[in-house]
């Protein structure tokens, strides 16, 4: 938010008005002001703090509903959905995918981050990569999909963390919600030969081996791309 030294929110220029709102919104919600599942704040209170009218406002907040940034309920307001018009916009695309589709796009992603992972993680990354690589495992024990796939993600989740790239970083969480979809009903046959492939990535990972790390990654996905 672009604040005045009293802290409370400079006026806007006259020009683009509803361009300058819906900007000064989206950095709210960026920013964690406005934090995901929140109500925003009423009309009223917007036109106060931006000192624009009640059509800009509005008009403003319906640029952002089509970004897929808030949604409005009737009867209780307007919520933030999403942070990200990125991750709104690939959840869309994605979500037509077939399972094809969506085993490729894993396989790609996964090989590569896991590649960086081997040569970028630090000790703290080995520790949890470990620690969630066991925790995957024993989430198999209580045979419920969602948490499968929850402790699945996680861990592919904390390699992608562990090339400490922001880039790669943001696209991968971007696609989280479509992938933990997908998770829920791919199960390998051979349970245990995946929870090796699964160690052995972490420790390829662990160990700096970028190729065995990106090796493991085929090894783990092979079998449900046959």
């Amino acid at each position: 938010m672009n604040l005045d030294e009293s802290g409370t929110s400079a006026p806007m220029r006259r020009a683009g008005l509803v361009d300058q709102a819906a900007e000064r919104f989206r950095e709210a919600i960026v920013s964690g002001r406005w934090p995901v599942g929140e109500r925003i704040p009423t009309e009223p209170a917007l036109v106060s703090e931006f000192g624009v009218g009640r059509n800009t406002i509005r008009e403003a907040v319906q640029s952002l509903v089509h970004a897929g940034l808030l949604r409005r309920e009737q009867g209780r307001g307007t919520f933030v959905i999403s942070s990200s018009e990125l991750s709104t916009s690939l959840e869309r695309q994605l979500a037509g995918g077939s399972r094809e589709h969506y085993l490729e796009l894993r396989l790609v992603l996964d090989s590569a981050a896991a590649s960086l992972a081997a040569r970028n993680r630090t000790e703290s990354d080995a520790r949890l990569l470990r620690e969630l690589c066991a925790q995957r495992q024993a989430s198999w024990e209580a045979d419920e999909p969602d948490e499968r796939a929850r402790a699945d993600l996680a861990l592919h989740s904390a390699i992608v963390a562990a090339t400490h790239n922001p880039l790669f970083a943001e696209l991968y969480a971007s696609m989280l919600a479509v992938f933990a979809v997908h998770m829920r009903d791919e199960r390998s046959e051979d349970e245990d030969a995946a929870h090796r492939n699964h160690r052995e990535l972490v420790e390829a990972v662990v160990g700096g081996d970028a190729e065995r790390a990106a090796a493991a990654v085929t090894s783990i996905f092979d079998p449900f791309m046959r």
